[in-house]
């Protein structure tokens, strides 16, 4: 049995390039058509779905808060409120090298007795037997730094002797180079009279202190003056 020619227009689609590509360019759109709406399908399904909550934003007082307490770890909360704040007793020693080099030779040459005193109702000093007189003119001009100071106001005559004398040998025994005394003038007092700063000034001159004292003289204005008077202990 012959076979059957093929009919006249698929030969011709067959033996035409053209129409072959054009087919091919058909069967490429109609695929990129389903692959558009399966993606459309998809997206759709996603924007049906229930959306997850999104974290908040930190804002900047968060950020704030947390350096805060990143800086403060470690800190102990002051519990002391409303008290006064301590010093620190650790001043330093001297304002003049040359100073202090100065003591320390005078408590090398220093010899035992009575110190020396001079002085008139304003001011007075008073140094230990071989002192340099020039450790004197130190100490007038505040080349020693004040490490402790004693006031009197208020105190008798004879509380002011017995406080006077601890307090210079607590400075001593902490190894305080120059400490201040305040005994006031006594303006305040019956006619006037200086009796705390006549008590200190006839102890400062005593024999029994002169293994503390060094040299004492009449402060600076600035540190009481006439009211007041520094102290040079010994090493």
């Amino acid at each position: 049995m012959s076979q059957r020619p093929p009919k006249k227009k698929e030969a011709e689609f067959q033996n035409n390039p053209f129409k072959s590509a054009i087919k091919t360019l058909q069967d490429q759109q109609k695929q990129e058509k389903e692959a558009a709406a399966a993606a459309e399908a998809a997206k759709k399904k996603a924007a049906a779905a229930p959306k997850l909550a999104k974290a908040p934003k930190a804002r900047p007082e968060d950020d704030d808060v947390g350096l805060f307490f990143a800086a403060m770890d470690g800190v102990k909360q002051v519990t002391n409120r409303g008290q006064a704040p301590q010093v620190n007793p650790r001043l330093p020693e001297i304002i003049d090298d040359n100073a202090e080099a100065l003591a320390q030779l005078s408590d090398l040459v220093a010899v035992d007795g009575p110190l020396s005193f001079t002085g008139s109702d304003e001011s007075f000093e008073g140094a230990s037997p071989g002192v340099d007189p020039n450790l004197l003119r130190s100490l007038r001009r505040g080349d020693f730094s004040v490490q402790d100071r004693l006031d009197l106001h208020g105190k008798t005559q004879r509380e002011a002797q017995a406080a006077v004398e601890r307090f210079l040998s607590d400075s001593r025994r902490a190894k305080r180079r120059c400490v201040l005394i305040v005994h006031g003038r006594g303006l305040n007092s019956k006619d006037q009279i200086p009796v705390l700063k006549d008590a200190v000034r006839d102890l400062l001159s005593q024999k029994r202190l002169e293994r503390m004292v060094l040299a004492f003289c009449t402060a600076r204005p600035q540190d009481g003056g006439a009211g007041a008077v520094y102290v040079l202990l010994r090493r």
